[in-house]
């Protein structure tokens, strides 16, 4: 059985309660917003629209689909998205982040909505694809998360979380971390010319450090309701979670 949980233990330097993380995430996104696209051609070195749009096509995303972007930044995967559902699909995104959201609505012209992944302001079934890109470690809870996804899905439809995760080798390890935790938050800085990026940067590094291993989030996912779950990692770094709801 799999009890509430969140995806890694407090990180009490940024944050000593449930209120203050959800304010501290609020406020880093939101005065990184602008600078957030720079930010993630840094950390994919480029690849990162091609890996999207080809993790959206193995989740069986489809034209003519109705699909949301939970967590959608500043679009990044909702922009793949929109060019696979076509013009008969439909793409909308949910953020808590206004920044953020600001930043999609003006370069996608997307629809969006303010909410968080635990309370979906959604109806049953709303949706047949859903994606999450690199933000499952932001969520208050796994399974409340998971339940809520399942709950907007229609059956039949299919689930993508993309994230990090923690290398499991030492020399995996120390790469990452130098790259992330060194070299990305000042490479970040410096870009930028906000320092904010910088705390961002070590804040998601610190997340993925701490993150819970694949096998508990794939135990969440079928907690949440959800078949034919597995995972796949890529350069020892990059996670994809695939499941589908039943049915349909």
């Amino acid at each position: 059985m799999v009890q509430n949980a969140p995806p890694h233990p407090p990180l009490t330097e940024y944050y000593a309660t449930e209120t203050e993380r959800r304010r501290f995430l609020n406020a880093v996104f939101d005065q990184t917003a602008v600078h957030y696209d720079a930010i993630d051609r840094l950390i994919s070195l480029g690849y990162g629209p091609r890996y999207r749009q080809l993790a959206l096509r193995r989740a069986g995303l489809a034209a003519g689909m109705r699909h949301l972007d939970v967590a959608v930044g500043t679009g990044a995967v909702a922009r793949s998205a929109v060019s696979i559902v076509g013009e008969r699909g439909k793409v909308l995104g949910l953020d808590p982040s206004i920044g953020m959201l600001r930043q999609t609505v003006g370069r996608l012209r997307l629809p969006v909505v303010r909410g968080l992944a635990e309370r979906l302001p959604f109806a049953t079934a709303a949706f047949d694809c859903l994606s999450m890109g690199y933000a499952l470690r932001h969520v208050a809870d796994l399974l409340v998360t998971f339940q809520e996804l399942f709950r907007v899905l229609k059956p039949g439809g299919s689930l993508l979380i993309l994230e990090f995760a923690r290398p499991r080798t030492r020399s995996g390890y120390l790469l990452a971390r130098l790259y992330l935790d060194r070299l990305v938050p000042s490479l970040s800085r410096l870009a930028s010319g906000n320092a904010e990026t910088r705390v961002l940067m070590r804040y998601c590094w610190d997340t993925v450090d701490t993150s819970v291993p694949a096998e508990t989030i794939r135990a969440a996912i079928q907690a949440g309701g959800f078949v034919q779950v597995e995972h796949e990692t890529f350069l020892g770094l990059l996670i994809e979670y695939r499941a589908r709801k039943p049915g349909g």
